[in-house]
């Protein structure tokens, strides 16, 4: 009789293994000659060889579906269980339209707004996109989807996520703790959308080897960004150099995303906002798209944009 080990990597064994391990319960009913031990995140399995290798190719295609869907639960386990992966990578096909992302506790991400739509249908025939509009629209949230979207389905290597450090009326250089603590809560709108669609042990894990990464622009200076999925998040407070510096760090197989409200700009007064240049800059050069959202986009709370309806009449006073 052989033995193996399978070690579960980036997945939360609880999650996996079900309420009282249901899912190894279930398994041992459909793979009767093997013996399976589950420790930690280890399993041991014990049988003909054989028999092993049909047991992990089926176990494989469980991971991944709890990777994809980030949920497992009896019937999907029994379909996915009993079923060729032909089968099952045709029930994933229809089961995919319009979703970007399977989130956290099986939430379904995927575009809201006609534009949101718009950004995805961009995003698939160009490498860079430039999304404009007011907070609320759902910009960024859709931005990060696609990003999680392209490292999932293995179309790049890491997410990299930046915002210039520029304070919106209130002095960073006051909030306690080093660099990473007073910037954190500033990048906070960033770590909210991953939240949303990776489970925490894998995002945490992501984070810590670098797959995803978030920091200020200044960090970007210098770097080469290849098989990166990347957004500049709030980029209307960019200035001309930091806008240039930043697109021009874009390497091979790379996607970019650059999202702003050019009503929201947080610069010294007579500074001039980097996308706004960059929109007219760029506008006639094939490879970059931009899609504007407005408050018809807004998925936040219907009062949101009530609020922006009622700051555009004074503002255009």
């Amino acid at each position: 009789m052989n033995e193996r080990i399978i070690e579960l990597e980036e997945i939360n064994p609880k999650d996996f293994f079900g309420a009282h391990n249901s899912t190894i319960e279930q398994l041992k009913r459909y793979f009767p000659k093997i013996k399976i031990v589950a420790r930690g995140s280890k399993l041991k399995i014990y049988g003909e060889p054989e028999i092993l290798e049909d047991f992990e190719t089926r176990l494989e295609r469980l991971i991944k579906y709890y990777n994809r869907y980030n949920k497992l639960d009896e019937n999907s386990i029994e379909r996915i269980l009993t079923s060729s992966g032909n089968e099952e990578k045709t029930a994933s096909a229809k089961n995919a339209k319009d979703i970007l992302v399977h989130g956290v506790s099986g939430r379904l991400i995927k575009p809201q707004t006609e534009n949101q739509r718009k950004m995805v249908a961009l995003m698939e025939k160009n490498d860079m996109l430039f999304a404009v509009g007011p907070a609320g629209t759902g910009k960024t949230y859709t931005a990060v989807a696609l990003a999680v979207k392209a490292l999932k389905e293995k179309e790049v290597r890491r997410i990299i996520l930046t915002r210039p450090a520029v304070e919106s009326g209130e002095n960073l250089g006051f909030l306690p703790g080093d660099l990473k603590e007073k910037l954190d809560p500033y990048m906070q709108p960033l770590y909210d959308a991953l939240r949303d669609m990776i489970p925490h042990e894998r995002l945490e894990s992501n984070i810590e080897k670098g797959v995803i990464q978030i920091a200020p622009l200044a960090f970007m200076r210098g770097r080469t960004l290849d098989n990166a999925f990347v957004i500049l998040d709030e980029a209307q407070n960019t200035t001309h150099n930091q806008m240039k510096m930043f697109l021009t760090r874009m390497g091979k197989n790379a996607k970019f995303i650059i999202t702003g409200d050019p009503g929201q700009i947080d610069l010294p007064r007579k500074q001039v906002s980097g996308l706004k240049e960059s929109l007219l800059a760029l506008k006639d050069i094939e490879g970059i798209a931009q899609v504007y959202l407005d408050d018809k986009d807004v998925v936040r709370h219907r009062l949101v944009k009530k609020i922006i309806t009622a700051y555009k009449s004074i503002e255009t006073e």
